[in-house]
């Protein structure tokens, strides 16, 4: 069930509010239990073949999470190995294990008949947020007694499929309060107005692009070599897609939060704007990359055991980190590039200090501006490989973009192909551009939204009203085309 349809729009979602405010006016226990029944329906509506999965796992977890609250010394370590263990071997098994056997076919010269394994939707999420669960159980920051709180924690369906990755202490005290069950006017109005952001971001300005990436990655993959402009132009409408694609998913999921009066934290800060790659990684996916940060790279020594252990702990975080968003060399090779750029961007930062050159530079706007170029045009390089179905047709965008265009080349060859006017995307990519680094993000637009719906009552019905409208019309959009497409990050 997809936020972008009339299903879930018009039919699952006022059904889902209206229970939980009605359950939640007498018995806020109840509400808690029905949103948590009705979050694990929305995923079974996706994938029911994989519904015992997801609950059983939230019971493996919740189950572990209590031995390793109640333990205490090396017990309380044995139960947290075993915890985490199960959970990287269960995501190993469904995400990697393809992966692992066409290597091991193409080393062996073999082919071992062996059937595909389907992904379940949501299980990097998932599971991601349950060992963060007991790491912070066995730290002793948190302890979870109540299984449907615990449930709902896990399960809550606006961040269930895609994240954000979330924290235990994050969530609980939301949960526990009992305002969050009571009707709020101000935080639906605000909630759904973020909501219709998200949808705009999403049915308008990804998937308008998409099909100027599609038009280039594609044929590329399947052997063909583009001309510079067009590569270029590819490059740059993945990049404006995937960014609207996943921060609108973001937006509609703290939209939807807000209507319940429940806070997600916010993913997205403007990543297009940052000056460098460690502000670039602030930004960006905001949810993972604390997580990246506190259960992986400070566990390794973080910055802790000198510059060469830090470069390493950076390089092994970011590869992780690739591989956990597919089961490719791909994403190896995106993650090991931003693993890269953090090394150049640290050491360059080490050494402008070390010549007492950082206060000028960050004062200067020309080098501002370069910073900037240098930042974006190093993310745009990384997402050819992370957009690309083979490092062969990665590796072909690249040498166009970089200007080397084997002799031979039709000059857009791929646009005439698929019935496209380059100056149609170059337009696309010149708004979503200026869009992404000049206007103002969700995250302020959404907090000025809920102080003026808190300030000004009187506001509240107009904008609730705009926002419907405007939520109907764009999901009428979306029903009446040939086809809808699903948001990118699900596929992680």
């Amino acid at each position: 069930m997809l936020f972008t349809t009339a299903t879930f729009s018009f039919l699952y979602l006022p059904i889902v509010l209206i229970g939980f405010f009605a359950l939640g006016r007498h018995t806020p226990a109840l509400a808690a239990l029905w949103l948590f029944i009705a979050s694990v329906f929305f995923y079974g509506y996706w994938m029911p073949e994989f519904t015992l999965l997801l609950l059983g796992s939230i019971g493996v977890n919740f189950f572990t999470g209590q031995r390793i609250a109640t333990r205490q010394g090396p017990a309380r370590s044995t139960w947290l190995v075993v915890g985490i263990v199960l959970n990287l071997a269960t995501l190993a098994y469904f995400k990697y294990a393809n992966f692992f056997i066409d290597n091991l076919e193409a080393l062996l010269g073999a082919d071992f008949q062996v059937a595909r394994i389907i992904l379940p939707i949501g299980i990097s999420f998932y599971t991601f947020t349950q060992i963060a669960y007991l790491v912070d159980t066995w730290q002793g920051k948190v302890r979870e007694a109540r299984p449907v709180h615990y449930g709902l924690f896990v399960t809550f369906f606006p961040h269930l499929i895609a994240g954000p990755v979330l924290h235990h202490a994050q969530m609980m005290p939301q949960f526990t309060n009992p305002a969050v069950y009571r009707f709020n006017a101000a935080h639906c109005t605000a909630g759904l107005a973020i909501f219709c952001i998200g949808l705009f971001k999403k049915i308008v300005l990804a998937d308008g692009i998409a099909p100027y990436a599609d038009a280039v990655f594609a044929p590329v993959d399947a052997g063909a070599h583009p001309d510079m402009v067009e590569a270029w132009i590819g490059a740059l409408a993945y990049t404006f897609q995937l960014y609207f694609d996943f921060s609108g998913y973001s937006d509609m999921a703290i939209g939807l939060s807000w209507m319940f009066n429940i806070r997600l934290p916010f993913n997205f800060d403007s990543p297009y704007k940052a000056l460098n790659i460690s502000d670039f990684w602030r930004r960006w996916h905001i949810s993972l990359s604390t997580f990246l940060r506190d259960y992986l790279y400070v566990p390794l020594g973080g910055n802790r055991k000198g510059r060469v252990r830090r470069y390493l702990n950076l390089g092994v975080t970011m590869v992780l980190g690739g591989l956990w968003h597919g089961a490719s060399w791909s994403f190896v090779l995106w993650g090991a590039m931003h693993g890269v750029y953090l090394m150049l961007n640290h050491a360059f930062r080490a050494l402008t200090e070390k010549l007492g050159w950082r206060a000028a530079l960050d004062a200067s706007v020309a080098f501002r501006l370069l910073a900037w170029l240098l930042t974006f045009l190093s993310v745009v390089a990384a997402w050819v490989l992370f957009r690309a179905e083979t490092l062969q047709g990665a590796s072909r965008m690249l040498q166009s973009m970089a200007g080397w265009i084997p002799q031979g080349t039709d000059p857009g060859l791929l646009w005439w192909n698929a019935g496209l006017q380059p100056w149609v995307a170059i337009g696309w990519c010149a708004v979503l551009g200026a869009a992404a680094v000049f206007l103002s993000n969700s995250n302020q637009i959404g907090e000025r939204l809920l102080v003026s719906m808190q300030a000004r009552p009187t506001w509240r019905a107009p904008l609730a009203g705009a926002a419907l409208a405007s939520a109907v019309a764009l999901i009428v959009v979306n029903t009446t085309r040939s086809s809808s497409s699903a948001f990118i990050y699900f596929n992680f």
